[in-house]
């Protein structure tokens, strides 16, 4: 088997604890490089985990025929530009969420990909993990009859000035970092987009980010409202809800670090339920390996940065909402 030859581009706590193991764990892919403005933490790095080679700047690892792919996990604000050299330099793309901070930025990225026929894609792992997969399947087959509601929360607790999280310049803020999940997970399991949208926002008063969220948007057929913060007790959930019975997702973003890879599927009376279990979904190796797939040309469901786009058009429209009374189109 030939394998797709990544190499990571900054030393980043994701890369360092989920990405690069997943990446080495996977059976399609390996990590050959290290790049960091940093020679001396790139080779520490790679020597963590039995990578060959290490630079001192991601210019000169893009430059190289070591790689074939890059995962990219800077910060947000940076993430527009080194995809589009990345992509110049010949690279498939594999980027941290989100892609983007304004949903007009992708289409530059689009631009990139296209002209030099290369696989630029969102690294939304849990759209490929057996948890969401399954949820969007249940839903297919009408296990709970026509969809009504869909809830959702997010939330953690991090006030380190230090964080990028807590860093405006750098792309911080809740909406950036937790807001894309209960978006993009709705979107994925119903095929369905948002038409308009309800927002409250509250900013952190010395670090200026969006530290709180609560969310009303309507999709036609069904409504989702979830509500987020960075500043609240760690809670995650994920309900939808119809007619015939209801989906809880146990451990819908986290899937095995989180709690249980549980679904429960309740019925209309709530007196019989199924749970499903996902030991060992080992979400970041899956979403490695899809990529790798997708960049050899195989058939596999990746995030295009078509669908990219429209999620950030989505978190773009909750914050025009939060400046407002009522209803703002998506």
């Amino acid at each position: 088997m030939t394998m797709l030859r990544f190499g990571i581009m900054s030393t980043a706590k994701i890369g360092r604890e989920l990405v690069v193991p997943a990446i080495q764990d996977a059976e399609n892919c390996v990590v050959t490089a290290i790049a960091s403005r940093d020679l001396a933490r790139a080779r520490e790095m790679a020597d963590r985990f039995s990578v060959p080679h290490a630079f001192g700047s991601y210019e000169e690892m893009l430059a190289s025929d070591l790689i074939d792919a890059v995962y990219i996990p800077l910060p947000t604000a940076q993430h527009v530009e080194w995809t589009i050299k990345a992509a110049d330099a010949g690279k498939h793309v594999l980027c941290e969420k989100p892609i983007a901070l304004k949903s007009d930025e992708i289409d530059s990225v689009i631009a990139a990909r296209d002209r030099n026929k290369v696989l630029v894609t969102e690294a939304y792992m849990v759209t490929y993990a057996p948890v969401w997969l399954k949820v969007r399947q249940l839903i297919r087959d009408g296990a709970i009859g026509k969809l009504v509601h869909v809830q959702g929360a997010f939330t953690y607790f991090n006030r380190d000035p230090g964080n990028m999280r807590n860093i405006p310049e750098l792309g911080g803020g809740a909406l950036p970092d937790i807001g894309v999940y209960p978006t993009i997970t709705t979107r994925f399991v119903t095929g369905e987009e948002p038409r308009r949208v309800q927002a409250v926002t509250r900013r952190d008063p010395d670090f200026g980010t969006d530290i709180y969220s609560s969310v009303k948007a309507d999709f036609g057929g069904f409504e989702l409202s979830f509500y987020i913060s960075t500043q609240m007790a760690n809670r995650q959930v994920m309900v939808f809800h119809g007619t015939e019975g209801f989906i809880e997702v146990k451990s819908p973003f986290n899937a095995d670090r989180w709690g249980a890879e549980e679904i429960e599927l309740s019925n209309r009376s709530h007196n019989e339920s199924t749970t499903f279990r996902f030991p060992d979904s080992r979400q970041y190796k899956r979403e490695a390996e899809a990529f790798a797939r997708a960049a050899k040309g195989e058939e596999q469901e990746v995030v295009s940065l078509e669908s990219s786009r429209l999620s950030q058009k989505f978190i773009d429209a909750i914050y025009r909402a939060s400046e407002k009374d009522g209803w703002e189109t998506v």
